[in-house]
């Protein structure tokens, strides 16, 4: 397949935190989610955890895919879980969760660990790691944890929380990529994408006044 063939990339998740990344980054990304029962893999072992359901996301729907011949299609799957104590914390059960869980995070730190796979599809390579960042939480109250959690916003997120929204203001700061608690690390895309001969420019885009249109930037080859 040609250098010069433009470049899509499917982001195999319904996280919106996951795709504003990718446009801030300037990388305009089709979204298909995986629809991964995230129950199927069972391990004591976050690192292994993430890894193995941003796999299983990947490949759910590089299923679904009909890759076209004139683009070079990737997909990129990705998960997200907490380390804390001993355990493995994906997203809330239900608020009485949320709540207990900032009960005991308050004041100490965890460790966010994020699998990140991506696919080439039609080449059928695939490059995968884990990136992983220490948290350290603030030591909030018990009217600010029962605010938060009112909020909504940690039920839908690993470990409970965020760093790009509401949560933000609860964490003191943190060891490593930003990105990774967010849930999709850029360096790390940039390395994966070299182990797949490609570059990170390669999938910039220049998005039109309004969103109308977009063009390719980063895929002219020297």
């Amino acid at each position: 397949m040609s250098d010069s063939l433009p470049l899509r990339l499917v982001l195999a998740s319904a996280s919106p935190a996951r795709r504003k990344s990718l446009q801030a980054a300037g990388i305009e990304p089709d979204v298909l989610v995986s629809g991964v029962d995230e129950s199927l893999v069972v391990t004591d072992r976050a690192e292994e955890l993430c890894l193995e359901l941003a796999r299983l996301k990947a490949q759910a729907v590089l299923t679904r895919l009909s890759p076209a011949t004139d683009q070079r299609t990737l997909v990129i799957g990705c998960d997200s879980v907490l380390a804390f104590d001993g355990e493995i914390l994906g997203k809330p059960a239900d608020p009485a969760d949320a709540t207990r869980r900032w009960l005991r995070m308050r004041g100490r730190s965890g460790v966010l660990h994020s699998g990140h796979c991506l696919i080439d599809v039609v080449a059928g390579r695939r490059a995968e790691a884990v990136a992983s960042t220490t948290v350290h939480f603030a030591d909030i109250s018990d009217d600010e944890i029962a605010a938060y959690v009112a909020s909504g916003e940690p039920l839908a997120v690993a470990g409970a929380f965020t760093i790009d929204g509401l949560g933000g203001a609860f964490v003191e700061r943190i060891e490593g990529d930003p990105g990774t608690v967010v849930g999709l690390s850029m360096p790390l895309l940039r390395r994966l994408l070299a182990e797949l001969d490609l570059r990170i420019t390669d999938l910039w885009t220049k998005v039109a006044p309004g969103g109308q249109s977009v063009e390719p930037l980063g895929n002219v080859r020297s």
